[in-house]
């Protein structure tokens, strides 16, 4: 059973003297080491933030957007409302959220933490994508990371999705369920594939780990990953939860690609 979701900021009594102290030692660097943006490493105001010009460049998604896709309106549509695009191609999954636009900033800050060893960038990455999808979070009973192939694991030595739903799940307090789902085959990278063939090369790469089915029939779930293009991925992991039982499937990634309705 999950733990009550709760971002409050006041401190629990038996840890407050640990984030005291972590509050200390931040300030005591910031001071010798003036902190940097998380992105070109140009100064910022605080630690693990951006500087004003990644910061507008960032693109972070606001309300109002659709209900279910999670793409920004360009005005006011009005409460539940939902684009076109989730009326005239419903997805598989239920709703998605992102904590901004795939721009230019965000690319780059996916790419050191994929590809660039930059582990530190899972916190503060994770810090914006809970805040993103805080209802999607608010009564889901697991959070679930989009699986790589053990190759791909074996070459990586980590998976970036793993990592941001550990950051989600701390602070959001709702469990993270990583050996759920399984990717059983390797698969092309998406980069460069038109919506079609993102769509074939991801089929049938999903299933429920032996075992895992009965912890999955009836439960609430928010996949998930660092970016959502096509929504191929997304929606492959969302109909594999859907048939072995999950009542609901949320996706919750870092950054979307983004057409304004």
């Amino acid at each position: 059973m999950k733990a009550a979701s709760s971002f409050s900021d006041e401190p629990r009594a038996p840890g407050a003297w640990r984030g005291a102290l972590r509050d200390a030692v931040r300030r005591a660097a910031d001071l010798v080491l003036p902190p940097t943006c998380l992105s070109c490493r140009k100064p910022a105001g605080v630690a693990g933030g951006l500087c004003p010009a990644c910061w507008q460049g960032m693109g972070f998604i606001e309300r109002p957007y659709c209900e279910k896709l999670g793409t920004p309106f360009v005005s006011e549509m009005g409460e539940g409302a939902l684009s076109p695009s989730a009326i005239a191609d419903p997805p598989a999954y239920d709703r998605a959220r992102a904590a901004a636009r795939f721009s230019d900033v965000a690319r780059d800050l996916v790419h050191l933490l994929k590809y660039g060893d930059r582990l530190d960038l899972a916190t503060p990455l994770g810090g914006w994508m809970a805040r993103a999808g805080r209802e999607l979070l608010a009564d889901a009973d697991a959070v679930v990371p989009v699986p790589l192939h053990w190759s791909r694991l074996f070459q990586r030595r980590y998976n970036q999705s793993a990592m941001l739903a550990r950051e989600v799940s701390r602070l959001a307090k709702v469990s993270v369920e990583d050996d759920i789902l399984l990717r059983t085959r390797a698969t092309r990278p998406q980069v460069g594939l038109a919506r079609k063939e993102r769509g074939q090369n991801v089929q049938g790469a999903f299933a429920i780990a032996p075992g895992a089915r009965i912890r999955v029939k009836g439960k609430k779930f928010v996949v998930i990953d660092d970016v959502l293009t096509s929504g191929a991925t997304a929606e492959a992991c969302a109909r594999v939860l859907r048939r072995a039982g999950a009542t609901r499937v949320d996706m919750l990634v870092l950054a979307r690609v983004v057409n304004f309705e």
